[in-house]
């Protein structure tokens, strides 16, 4: 099927290539969609990582009925995920500084950029620091309570949030205004120093004491009502930023075992309850696995917790507890879905990733390495393993990564602000924006078939979302280097499209784009289900995972009588089985037959025909049977793989 190329009048041009602006040009984000596009037509926004395209609006493209012989996404309108809150990054001390250091208009346009939908990304979800992180511009770290050394203010007699009246709050009040729907996460990197060991903000754990416990739930539920009383209603609270990050390097940091973590949510949840009730907590804001350091770091006698938030849910504490939060330095989002599998009820929070480069890399380097890393992990990677927000770090720092105050010396902001005044976007504002501009607070995750890893392994990976207006949003990555082409396809309507090496682009399409949901087919579940194989019979259970990234192969060439066999477990109605053999290019069979059978060793034939491509869906008479098997019956020099075995009623 060829790829629609007409040019539909009153779609947006793709804006200047120049990455930066000076006031009052506005920064290289793509118009608002353009509602003069007739409804049948798909918009497409491209990200490439030489940065010559920057969210730049294309060609629009649209469904035709049919099938197509290339890797196909097919997105199932009717399986539903989380919903999402919101996407963005954090206002620092230091994102705070540098933008107010920018003249009044230049300003202007740099919050334009991070939060309106029509004239920037539309920046939906924050994550405010209670007090100092890394990144503060101030001369010293600190706190809503700080008092000379040795003494303490249980009272909290001491407590303001003064310092954040001059440019913190100004700028989140812009903030909402310029996005009414932005929520906020805040979180302490420690509590004043008069309630730790060691009375300093840097290092050292809560003081192990009832009165200690019940004064920083007391200064957080403070800090809460000062939030909203300033204009800025906080919507989530976690209440120590990497509990187990025991050794920060000259930033303020607490060790926070489990038990003293529980000990403030229980003390923290009734007080929330009485004075903000819309403010939930989130446990861990830490790493999906504990870094070795960290490990490597904990006190003598002590237990690292290496399972830290399923402790913390176990505990009698998690009746306060929302969800959990977590941040991208160590491990992988699949640390997300495990956790969701076992505390289905608790929800998945991203909240910190900050871009980075390396001492020698260019601009253009880590523009790259950021765009394609983040792309596939953070994009896709965490909202494919069940998250309701993406955050990223600084939404503005100077080109040289500052100011900070001990912490990170290669972080990146979403934008940089330069010395001459102008601002650029860096690759996290556009992997953020390929969600943020498009993807509306409460819109659902749907099934979707992807490819790709995290880990990269050069193949198409997606993620697809339902806005509440019943429009579709699906973002791609292309993982290899090479342009890569490809189907997309909702029930019986397909477009394909060829997107450029390393590419991130986001299609939407209204809901009248395609037929109606209600007639599609819907997925059978394949849980439980067991599988065999003609060959490689231990990887056999891959075909049938719901993982498009994963596969069985033959191990040789086609030949006939190879066959993938699924025990349903049970007599099953269907009436399509989908032979999806994934971005494994010419892996597709040379020709199949689909057999069933209700006791494992008397089989029918139901179906037979010709692979022609990497998706073949085939249509059957309403069937039920307990086994299904696909034989291969031509022959190739290719393997023949299956990525994903898929059965439909």
């Amino acid at each position: 099927m060829s790829r629609t190329t007409t040019r539909v009048l009153g779609v947006a041009t793709a804006l200047a290539g120049s990455a930066a602006f000076a006031v009052p040009t506005g920064p290289a984000a793509a118009a608002a969609p353009d509602r003069t596009i007739p409804p049948a037509y798909v918009s497409v926004w491209v990200t490439t990582p030489d940065g010559a395209q920057r969210l730049a609006p294309q060609q629009p493209v649209s469904f035709a009925r049919g099938s197509s012989d290339l890797t196909t996404i097919t997105i199932e309108p009717t399986q539903t995920y989380q919903s999402m809150v919101g996407f963005g990054g954090a206002i620092t001390d230091s994102s705070a500084a540098v933008l107010g250091e920018l003249s009044p208009a230049a300003r202007a346009q740099a919050m334009r950029s991070l939060f309106s939908r029509a004239d920037g990304i539309g920046v939906s979800f924050l994550r405010q620091p209670i007090g100092s992180s890394d990144f503060t511009a101030a001369a010293e770290h600190y706190t809503y309570d700080d008092v000379p050394a040795g003494h303490a203010d249980f009272a909290l007699r001491h407590f303001s949030i003064a310092h954040d009246r001059a440019r913190i709050l100004p700028l989140l009040r812009e903030a909402k205004r310029l996005n009414p729907t932005l929520e906020v996460v805040a979180t302490p990197w420690s509590p004043p120093a008069w309630m730790k060991t060691g009375d300093s903000l840097v290092g050292g754990r809560l003081i192990d004491d009832p009165r200690v416990y019940d004064a920083y739930a007391r200064y957080l539920a403070r800090f809460v009502q000062a939030y909203a009383a300033a204009g800025v209603p906080i919507d989530y609270l976690t209440v120590q930023n990497e509990p187990q990050n025991r050794t920060p390097s000259g930033y303020p940091g607490t060790d926070m075992p489990v038990a003293q973590e529980a000990a403030v949510i229980e003390r923290l949840g009734p007080l929330l309850r009485r004075v903000s009730p819309r403010t939930k907590i989130l446990g861990l804001d830490h790493n999906w696995q504990e870094h070795p350091n960290d490990i490597a770091n904990t006190p003598p006698g002590d237990d690292p917790e290496t399972d830290y938030p399923y402790r913390l849910l176990r505990t009698p504490a998690a009746r306060w507890i929302t969800g959990t939060a977590y941040h991208c330095y160590y491990g992988d989002p699949s640390a997300q879905t495990t956790l969701h599998d076992a505390f289905p009820t608790k929800g998945i929070y991203f909240t910190e990733c900050s871009g980075s480069h390396g001492a020698t890399d260019t601009p253009e380097e880590y523009f790259r390495g950021t765009l394609t890393w983040h792309a596939r992990t953070i994009t896709i990677g965490v909202t494919r393993n069940w998250a309701r927000t993406v955050d990223d770090w600084n939404v503005a720092l100077n080109d040289d990564g500052g100011p900070h105050l001990g912490g990170c010396d290669t972080c990146t902001g979403m934008l940089d602000v330069h010395p001459d005044g102008t601002v650029s976007e860096n690759a996290e504002y556009y992997t953020i924006g390929h969600l943020s501009k498009f993807v509306d607070k409460g819109a659902v995750r749907l099934g979707s078939t992807s490819y790709g890893t995290t880990g990269w392994n050069g193949q198409i990976m997606d993620v697809a979302f339902r806005n509440p207006d019943g429009t579709t949003a699906l973002v791609v990555h292309n993982e290899n280097d090479d342009p890569r082409s490809f189907a997309v396809a909702v029930g019986s309507d397909v477009f394909e499209y060829t997107l450029p090496g390393g590419a991130l682009a986001t299609f939407t399409w209204p809901r009248s784009a395609v037929r109606d949901p209600a007639l599609l087919l819907r997925p059978v579940s394949l849980a439980g289900a067991t599988a065999t194989a003609s060959s490689a019979a231990s990887d056999a259970g891959l075909a049938i995972d719901a993982d498009g990234s994963t596969r069985w192969s033959s191990g040789t060439g086609q030949a006939p009588g190879q066959y993938v066999s699924v025990d349903l477990g049970r007599r099953t109605e269907f009436r399509r089985v989908a032979i999806d053999n994934g971005d494994n290019l010419g892996d597709y069979p040379r020709g199949w037959t689909v057999s069933v059978s209700d006791d494992g060793a008397t089989w029918r034939d139901v179906a037979s025909g010709t692979g022609t491509g990497q998706l073949a869906n085939v249509d059957l008479a309403p069937t039920v049977a307990r086994y299904v098997r696909v034989t291969q019956t031509g022959s190739s020099g290719s393997w023949w793989s299956v990525a994903d075995l898929r059965l439909y009623r």
